[in-house]
């Protein structure tokens, strides 16, 4: 992945159809920024699931880390792996 082209709102608005060419040709995404803040970025749809995929594996592995060190504290107030994955799917909405 190349490094992000840096854009406002109203430049991405004026050439929608470019950024996404880059995006998808380029392997180049555009930061979007409006009022300064850096808001969203314009990735290629395959990049996005790549990254998908990884914050998945990342989050089973830390969810699976975490069910290992209760079941070796033996509490009796631990939860099970799906009860954890329910609790932080649900506060990330």
């Amino acid at each position: 992945m190349s490094e992000p082209v840096v854009e406002s709102m109203a430049e991405v608005r004026s050439h929608l159809a470019d950024a996404i060419d880059r995006a998808r040709r380029d392997a180049t995404p555009t930061v979007i920024t409006r009022r300064g803040k850096e808001e969203a970025v314009l990735v290629d749809i395959d990049e996005y699931r790549r990254l998908r995929h990884l914050a998945e594996l990342s989050e089973d592995a830390w969810l699976n880390q975490l069910a290992d060190e209760a079941e070796a504290e033996g509490t009796d107030d631990s939860v099970s792996l799906e009860q954890m994955a329910a609790q932080l799917r649900s506060h990330h909405g």
